[in-house]
């Protein structure tokens, strides 16, 4: 006879609030980090710290590090994630943001080429690692907390509140630059660069204060409980499973379908948040201005837009807003570059904005959701940081230099628009396959988690 799994705790809207709050501000820390490295990497990093290479090598070199955190954000997103899903969720989500929070004003701290020579890279190299570190598993323990929290037909709207945030971070790291960009270039080179980095204190210190404010998931304390009751029932110890293990061993066509998930959203977003800035500056020779402006137009429109995606995923599917998306990117892409091309920073603005604010902005709305309940509560931390570290590692911290390098080899962007068309058909395979899933699954006597088809979910345990 097949064991039932527990009823879902009572929803407490006052609970959930906070860890809404406590997730995204977290969320905004993560991401400005990110967001303003990358920044810093396309406007000032190249003659800071590569002061000897041409301005494409020197840029290149500073995406090529930018990668770098996306590379260790799977091992930091699977050990973080481990200690998640084995001792709790509120622990990991303190030590993350502390990582990310010292590395990033570290940062701000480093000096340059012209003062240690080579150690400079390497140093910021090094802060670069452990902010990945730290960040590998923030988005993952946020979405897994507040989808914890949150009844089904809430948690589309919810969750997004996370993806938000990082519009809401690069606004605020995008928009110093473009402050500092009015400043005299070597005042900027000199000194005031440092300063974006180190105003991180603030933000680290409020998301640190909230976050050791909220309580543990009621849904993880109920699956412990649940745990230890049917070990006590059947007399045995209760076995120590690795996470890991039980997610690749239980639901291996989920965690397909979550790394490929990702992939529309990852490169189109890193397209317009970190390599158009370059683009705009270096290939089209624009003011810095223009590409900032651009940045916080796009970021910002999604800070309104994602959510209300995430509500539409709670009234029609999470995989029809998902798809969506893929394919509006998948349309739109050309245009984007001929808006850009003309030159006109009316245009480029707009381009920029649409983007991120439709395209991106519904691909974001709903994969929290949906990632969220393709697994099951005893090992859901560590298969969202899997599937979703993975794909950030293969083709969002890349996709900056990807996108150089095509440029740099065709003359133009119709390569980089073939490079992004072919990972919105990525996501889309992924919703295809999970549709096929929920199709194989209905009807079934199984306990794995709901379907990632409906807004109204299946049992969670």
């Amino acid at each position: 006879m097949t064991q039932q799994p527990p009823s879902p705790p009572a929803y407490d809207k006052r609970a959930a609030r906070r860890v809404v709050i406590a997730s995204s501000i977290g969320t905004v820390i993560e991401w400005y980090d990110f967001a303003l490295y990358g920044a810093a990497s396309a406007l000032v990093f190249g003659p800071l710290f590569f002061p000897d290479q041409s301005t494409v090598a020197g840029t290149l070199a500073s995406f090529a590090i930018f990668a770098v955190a996306f590379f260790v954000r799977p091992i930091g997103g699977l050990i973080a994630a481990h200690i998640g899903d084995r001792v709790g969720r509120k622990p990991v989500l303190i030590f993350t943001i502390t990582l990310m929070g010292v590395a990033t004003v570290a940062v701000g701290l480093l000096p340059t080429y012209e003062t240690i020579g080579v150690w400079a890279p390497v140093l910021l190299t090094l802060t670069r690692m452990l902010q990945g570190l730290g960040a590998g598993a923030e988005f993952a323990g946020a979405v897994t907390a507040v989808s914890e929290y949150t009844p089904d037909h809430r948690r589309g709207f919810y969750t997004s509140f996370s993806q938000a945030s990082v519009g809401l971070a690069f606004v605020l790291s995008t928009g110093f630059f473009a402050i500092l960009g009015a400043i005299p270039r070597d005042v900027l080179l000199d000194w005031a660069w440092r300063i974006p980095f180190l105003a991180s204190f603030v933000i680290f210190g409020v998301a640190l204060f909230i976050r050791r404010r909220i309580e543990e998931t009621p849904e993880f304390v109920e699956a412990k409980k649940t745990a230890v009751k049917n070990a006590e029932k059947s007399g045995a110890p209760r076995p120590q499973r690795i996470p890991l293990i039980q997610a690749l061993r239980e639901s291996p066509r989920q965690l397909v379908i979550g790394v490929l998930c990702g992939s529309g959203l990852n490169v189109a977003g890193y397209l317009v948040n970190t390599f158009s800035l370059s683009y705009i500056k270096n290939t089209l020779e624009m003011s810095a201005t223009v590409a900032t402006v651009g940045v916080i137009a796009a970021t910002g429109s999604s800070i309104f837009m994602v959510p209300l995606f995430g509500h539409l995923s709670d009234r029609i599917g999470r995989m029809p807003v998902l798809a969506g998306g893929a394919i509006f990117t998948a349309l739109y892409i050309p245009p984007f570059f001929l808006m850009l091309d003309s030159r006109q920073p009316v245009l480029i603005v707009l381009a920029m904005a649409i983007a991120y604010g439709v395209g991106q902005s519904a691909m974001l709305g709903s994969q929290s959701a949906f990632l969220a309940e393709l697994f099951e509560t005893r090992y859901r931390f560590t298969a969202i940081a899997a599937s979703r570290e993975l794909n950030v590692m293969l083709l969002g911290g890349t996709t900056p230099f990807i996108a150089t390098a095509l440029v740099a080899v065709s003359g133009g962007p119709w390569l980089v628009v073939g490079f992004v068309v072919l990972c919105q058909f990525l996501t889309l395979l992924a919703v295809a396959l999970a549709r096929r899933t929920a199709r194989a699954d209905a009807g079934t006597d199984k306990t794995s988690g709901p379907r990632p088809d409906a807004p109204t979910t299946a049992s969670r345990h």
